[in-house]
């Protein structure tokens, strides 16, 4: 599985390095910004969708504040999962995030082709603004998109590549109770991003529908309330678990289960952690959720450590396929109003 990533796909996507304060000039930024160029034609009149909102609109965030003043024409996708939520909302970015690896010479975008999402792309193809594994986003790209609101959510860009992308269109950061990136609840991500357009009350509404979906699913198997669980990955030739403050920790709770929360402290603020062979006792829990595909499924079931847990021996794990085939380890690690329906509904029933 692979954090930031060379070659193959993994459900962490995130990660990337801190990002450089002399990436790029603000002379260079504001002349791309200016004109007209082959990137912003390349993305294409069809991909440039207004919000349908309430504006001016005003977004706290953790670096201030921004006003939008009127509905975007040309939103960019900055969060690695940012645009999938934009699309909720009936608006296609311009510029994104290529979350998991495109194959080379594969067409269209792997990104665009999920279940949960490629009817709502059609034909637009987006503008790829930065790959998983990246030091930041392409800030030449993205002034050359012409953009009139930048989104940076579910993102761990920093005060200087916010002062940079801020130089070029009005942008939206994290919200501002998230103490570590990726660490908010999907329901503030969510509401985040309705409100930069301007949906702030649609955005609740789908935020509620969702909801109702996590409690029936509760409601339905009180068993879960009785079974600590944990979600986690090979990595790195070890086992490595999602704190509870994860996205797939926060959907592993929101079905019902305990998390094994001493995860969160050795994980010390990151989203996940590398366990050595002497704390596998952290996932020694009743059920135990897999996001893999399958060789590292296949390297996973091998190590020896995790084959003799008993929720293992017992046959109590959900081994959920990443990118490949249903693509449940997609849905899950991202999160978004369009992928939780789906991922809440297979989640429980890998359960049994």
């Amino acid at each position: 599985m692979l954090l930031h990533r060379t070659t193959r796909t993994k459900p962490w996507r995130r990660l990337a390095a801190t990002l450089s304060a002399a990436a790029l000039g603000v002379g260079l930024l504001a002349g791309c910004g200016s004109g007209s160029s082959d990137s912003a034609d390349k993305a294409g009149d069809d991909t440039s969708t207004a919000a349908a909102g309430v504006f001016p609109a005003t977004v706290e965030h953790a670096f201030g504040s921004t006003t939008i003043t009127k509905a975007p024409q040309r939103v960019v996708s900055v969060g690695y999962t940012d645009d999938q939520t934009i699309l909720a909302f009936g608006v296609k970015p311009v510029g994104m995030v290529d979350q998991y690896p495109n194959p080379a010479g594969k067409s269209p975008d792997i990104n665009t082709q999920w279940p949960w999402v490629k009817d709502k792309w059609g034909d637009t193809k987006p503008e790829v603004i930065m790959k998983n594994g990246d030091s930041g986003p392409n800030y030449e790209k993205i002034a050359a998109l012409r953009p009139d609101l930048i989104i940076a959510v579910y993102s761990e860009i920093d005060q200087a590549a916010y002062d940079k992308l801020s130089k070029i269109a009005p942008t939206v950061g994290r919200t501002k109770a998230e103490k570590e990136p990726f660490s908010a609840p999907w329901q503030d991500n969510a509401l985040q991003i309705a409100k930069a357009l301007g949906q702030e009350a649609e955005g609740k509404k789908l935020v509620q529908g969702i909801q109702d979906k996590l409690d029936a699913a509760k409601k339905a198997h009180p068993a879960f309330a009785n079974r600590t669980a944990v979600a986690l990955s090979w990595y790195e030739n070890s086992v490595a678990p999602f704190t509870s403050t994860d996205v797939r920790g926060r959907l592993v709770t929101g079905i019902g289960f305990p998390y094994q929360t001493k995860i969160d402290k050795v994980a010390g603020g990151s989203f996940y952690t590398k366990l050595s062979p002497e704390r596998i006792d952290l996932v020694d829990v009743d059920r135990i959720f897999v996001i893999n595909d399958k060789a590292d499924t296949d390297a996973l079931k091998k190590f020896k450590l995790f084959a003799n847990l008993d929720a293992v021996k017992k046959g109590h794990v959900s081994y959920l396929p990443d990118s490949e085939g249903p693509a449940v380890g997609a849905a899950i690690s991202q999160s978004t109003l369009l992928s939780l329906p789906y991922a809440i509904d297979e989640l429980v029933k890998s359960v049994g």
